[in-house]
């Protein structure tokens, strides 16, 4: 009898071991690959960070060009260090505060070449020793031989470096490094021999922007050797513009010493709070499991059965890619610098930056909105308390500074879709008179006189992006139009819902495509709509030709329907744009954000993102199911490589993320979104109401690529689009997939 007991305890041993090691085997973050999109033009990066953190820790190889927006690119083959801040798939390089770099021996203090670690205190190291998932990431700094890891709390960044035996191990702070900007003004202040404080200012794609921070090493350091604008010395204290300290102790053989760096806009004394809050010990290990588990609640809000491994790993990056920005500004106690450069302390909760709303209003917002509305409704409230401040609502932010980069008003959409979908969290009427001052007082890339004068942007008056702004800015109106209606502001409701009809002032029935006018009405000429130009080209569109932008009219596709005479006509053009080989064709030169070609069609810039869902609006969803399988198939791989362009803050992988679900929200506020082929055969999301809403696609296959018909909840859907109030109730979306047309 005893011995049947121990028998039957040790088989309940086995299996309690066995499912626990199956659930271990099952974390989401195991399917996510930081490296994806680290090499071509993805420009994400593969340090730790936690979601929308204030503090991303990770490898910085280069500072300079379009290559290291993010200071990583996978080519690169030595490593400057790991600063604390960094911007995920953006096309301008910023960031990269507060550099630290283990080291050993006595080092010249400038970074050296990249191709020559002998120049520099640069290291050497190759991909095979790297290792990145949520939260963390390792590799071998080879010049050294010193085992670098990191990971991240909210508002802290954590190292921990193991050492050969040494006399001279060290750890450099260096603060004149940055990414794409330069440093105007900081300081490295001692404190004790565990502890440093110091802030960083500088200048670049931003036009200025600090952090302040508290560095504490586990070790006492015995030696400090400094450079202050360029003189050596000992000192404990070096302010200026070049400054860096060196901080040197003994090691054993493969002893670690641990680094904790935390960040704060407002003072030295909130980042100690800040530290002191999220990581009192000294615990790597903990911190990272804890951060993981972070990430993978998360995560977790959506469970997928993938076609094979290769599509888990796709799928789960490019949501963890898409909960990386925008990031927090705020500390532990609700302190922060403010967009109008004063002190303030948040009363209403949480406040963010980094916003590229040009990129993120299409396809990230509207995700964020459906399973994360939490997050969702704090970005919100960001951008209304930066119109409280400075009086302007954000366009392309970075740092709390405007950067003016892109065209378009594109937090009123954001802000109008959050208060259609019921989001009580701020005051509808500020909010209106946000927007409505958005779109109606003069500021940079808005000159709204000549706008209301003409109809649209006149070439010869309002200078570059004339077309390109014309058309989002007849979006940005009927978003306003659409929160007029709903507040009973029937007068500004007409207004707008005019002016956003004005694409039609720039639509060439000739051509059958858009076209610049000049203030006399007159078409551009000479005009070669297969043209690429952007603003620094002066051209009148951005990032793009008459071709790509032709189709940017999400909030009225009926109407653009109707401009070319018949759907057939509107099809017959569609198809045009997807099978001309733009490398044909005469004029045409290659413009950086103008990736991932099918024929015209740049599924690598925004303006295209929606294009492939306009056939399923005209009557083809068999074409929609064709353009968006190559898509999947050519630019959304499982490799460093993996993504065809720049992830610009998440917005490529929220396109993913939709499209592999069957649906796209063509225009982002109208509740509804665009139902086009899944390519997963099996989702289930985690609504935030409780409710649990599944998406099958069965007999998806290679082949089997075309959608014969849908039900929801067991009773067929015949329109093109479902709504947001049918995903919300929960249920079965189910998808019978086929390998013909219907």
């Amino acid at each position: 009898m005893q011995e049947n007991m121990k028998i039957k305890t040790w088989l309940l041993f086995l299996l309690l071991t066995w499912v626990n090691s199956i659930l271990m085997a099952q974390k989401l973050s195991d399917y996510v690959d930081p490296f994806i999109g680290t090499a071509f033009t993805g420009h994400t990066y593969p340090g730790a960070t936690t979601p929308f953190g204030m503090v991303q820790v990770s490898p910085d190889n280069g500072t300079d060009g379009w290559k290291f927006c993010s200071g990583y690119h996978t080519d690169s083959k030595s490593i400057i260090g790991f600063s604390h801040t960094h911007l995920s798939g953006t096309g301008a390089a910023e960031m990269g505060d507060i550099l630290i770099m283990p080291v050993i021996g006595d080092l010249p203090f400038q970074a050296g070449e990249e191709t020559d670690t002998s120049t520099g205190y640069r290291s050497s190291f190759s991909n095979e020793s790297e290792k990145a998932s949520p939260g963390y990431y390792r590799v071998k700094l080879d010049d050294y031989n010193i085992l670098a890891e990191v990971t991240a709390t909210p508002r802290v960044g954590c190292h921990r470096y193991t050492y050969p035996a040494s006399t001279k191990a060290g750890i450099l702070i260096d603060l004149e490094h940055g990414i794409g900007d330069k440093t105007t003004e900081s300081y490295i202040r001692v404190v004790d021999a565990q502890t440093v404080v110091g802030k960083r200012r500088s200048s670049g794609f931003t036009n200025d922007h600090h952090y302040y921070f508290c560095a504490r090493f586990s070790k006492p350091f015995t030696r400090v050797h400094s450079y202050e604008d360029g003189e050596i010395s000992n000192s404990q204290y070096v302010s200026g513009k070049l400054t860096k300290l060196l901080f040197q102790f003994a090691t054993g053989d493969q002893e670690s010493v641990l680094v904790k760096v935390a960040l704060s806009t407002a003072s030295e004394k909130e980042a100690i709070k800040n530290l002191d809050a999220e990581v009192p010990g000294w615990d790597f290990d903990q911190v990272h499991a804890q951060t993981e588990e972070v990430w993978n609640n998360y995560l977790s809000r959506i469970e997928i059965k993938a076609m094979d491994e290769g599509q888990k790993r796709s799928y789960y990056t490019s949501l963890y890619h898409a909960l990386l920005m925008p990031n927090l500004v705020t500390d532990v106690d609700g302190f922060y610098t403010g967009w109008d450069q004063k002190l303030h302390k948040s009363e209403t909760g949480e406040m963010y930056t980094n916003f590229s709303l040009w990129d993120t209003y299409r396809a990230l917002h509207p995700f964020l909105a459906l399973i994360y509305p939490e997050i969702n409704s704090k970005l919100v409230k960001s951008m209304l308390e930066r119109h409280r401040q400075v009086g302007l609502l954000p366009t392309n932010e970075y740092g709390m500074r405007e950067t003016w980069c892109m065209i378009g008003n594109h937090a009123v959409p954001v802000i109008v879709d959050a208060f259609l979908k019921g989001d009580t969290s701020f005051d509808p009427g500020f909010a209106y008179e946000a927007i409505r001052h958005a779109q109606t007082f003069d500021h940079n890339k808005a000159d709204w006189s000549n706008y209301d004068r003409y109809g649209y942007f006149p070439f010869d008056v309002s200078s570059v992006e004339s077309v390109s702004r014309t058309l989002e800015s007849g979006y940005d109106d009927y978003c306003v139009a659409q929160m007029a209606k709903a507040l009973n502001r029937e007068e500004e409701y007409r207004f707008f819902s005019k002016r956003s009809t004005y694409y039609k002032n720039v639509y060439d029935k000739s051509l059958m495509l858009v076209r610049g006018r000049d203030s006399q009405g007159n078409w551009r000429s000479p005009f070669n709509p297969f043209s690429l130009t952007s603003e620094s080209e002066g051209g009148d569109f951005t990032e793009g030709n008459a071709w790509q932008w032709t189709w940017h009219v999400q909030h009225d596709v009926e109407g653009l329907i109707d401009m070319f005479g018949s759907k057939e006509q509107f099809v017959t053009k569609l198809n045009t744009l997807f099978e001309t080989n733009i490398d044909d064709l005469p004029g045409h030169e290659a413009v950086p954000d103008v990736t991932g070609l099918i024929g015209l069609y740049a599924h690598g810039n925004e303006p295209s993102h929606h294009i492939a869902y306009l056939y399923s609006i005209a009557g083809r969803p068999d074409r929609t199911a064709e353009i968006i399988r190559e898509i999947f198939d050519r630019f959304y791989l499982p490799d460093r490589d993996g993504l065809v362009g720049n992830d610009d803050c998440g917005q490529m992988s929220a396109w993913y993320i939709f499209s592999a679900m069957g649906f796209y929200p063509v225009d982002p506020i109208s509740g509804k979104y665009v139902i086009g082929a899944p390519q997963v055969p099996e989702i289930i999301l985690s609504l935030p109401n409780g409710n649990r809403f599944t998406i099958k696609a069965n007999r998806l296959s290679e082949k089997n690529k075309y959608v014969k018909a849908i039900h929801l909840n067991g009773k067929p859907i015949e329109s093109y689009s479902i709504k947001y109030e049918e995903i919300m109730k929960g249920g079965l979306l189910e998808f019978q997939m086929t390998n013909k047309p219907r």
